[in-house]
């Protein structure tokens, strides 16, 4: 899942189904089958490519980890909050709320 924040919309971009520019705020949930490796390597993707806040979810081990870098990596317990900070004003989300 992706936010790209409205304000950074053209009337170009919004008549495109899939426009070229990185969004706001990733969001991945893991499968079982997500390889640590593989992970680490789409959030670098993401990183690089100017995303600027990143939620990792894993359902499994009941926490999430916000990435704003590699190397600036937040772990959020189940009691913790998913917060939009200054991506996404406003918004917070208990992560126990959306776990299983």
């Amino acid at each position: 899942m992706s936010f790209v924040a409205g304000s950074r919309l053209t009337a170009e971009t919004r008549a495109q189904v899939f426009p070229r520019l990185a969004p706001d705020l990733a969001v991945e949930v893991l499968s079982p089958s997500d390889r640590p490796r593989a992970v680490l390597d789409r959030i670098g993707e993401y990183i690089e490519a100017g995303v600027r806040l990143v939620w990792v979810i894993d359902p499994q081990q009941r926490r999430a980890v916000e990435y704003r870098s590699l190397s600036e990596a937040r772990q959020i317990p189940p009691s913790g909050t998913l917060d939009g900070a200054d991506v996404l004003p406003g918004f917070s989300c208990s992560l126990g709320e959306i776990l299983p």
